[in-house]
């Protein structure tokens, strides 16, 4: 592994554990010629995805987008990092269980909007005013609305059963 603060084509790893529910290795290293030291993170790609953006652009799928964007959403909200990894590498499997290497953006946001549902609903909304371009205060209320009188159907559908 690249030193990423000098360079040096060969750094040394001085401890490793498992990472992200054993999804990951997490790695420390340490560059023999500068003394940096730096974590890296190790996973299982299954496939190479390919995003297709809305343009109609291709680009490759870069999991360390994925988890800006997430951050953004997830700013200043009292949430523990390992349920952010847990989320995004959970968005991650199942794109690459699919079976395609080729997404659509569209499916990559509804992923992460159902995963911010299921762990913070300040973030899933902060996500979707992105996702959706809200453009006016009455979208962010629309949607609220929207989404408080689905839960409610939904309670009661449940309390059928």
């Amino acid at each position: 592994m690249r030193c990423p603060f000098c360079g040096h084509p060969d750094t040394q790893v001085k401890d490793s554990r498992p990472a992200e529910d054993g999804n990951a290795i997490r790695r420390r290293r340490q560059c023999p010629s500068c003394a940096a030291r730096f974590t890296t993170f190790e996973r299982v790609q299954l496939r190479e995805l390919t995003v297709m953006k809305k343009s109609g652009r291709r680009v490759p799928f870069d999991r360390e987008k994925l988890n800006r964007s997430i951050a953004l959403a997830m700013q200043k909200r009292n949430i523990e990092p390992d349920r952010i990894d847990q989320m995004i590498s959970g968005i991650v499997r199942r794109l690459e269980s699919t079976g395609e290497t080729d997404v659509t953006s569209d499916r990559v946001g509804e992923l992460v909007m159902e995963g911010l549902k299921n762990l913070d609903a300040v973030a899933y909304v902060r996500y979707a005013s992105v996702y959706k371009d809200f453009h006016k205060v009455e979208d962010f209320r629309e949607f609220i609305t929207d989404e408080h009188l689905a839960n409610i159907r939904k309670s009661a559908k449940d309390g059928e059963e």
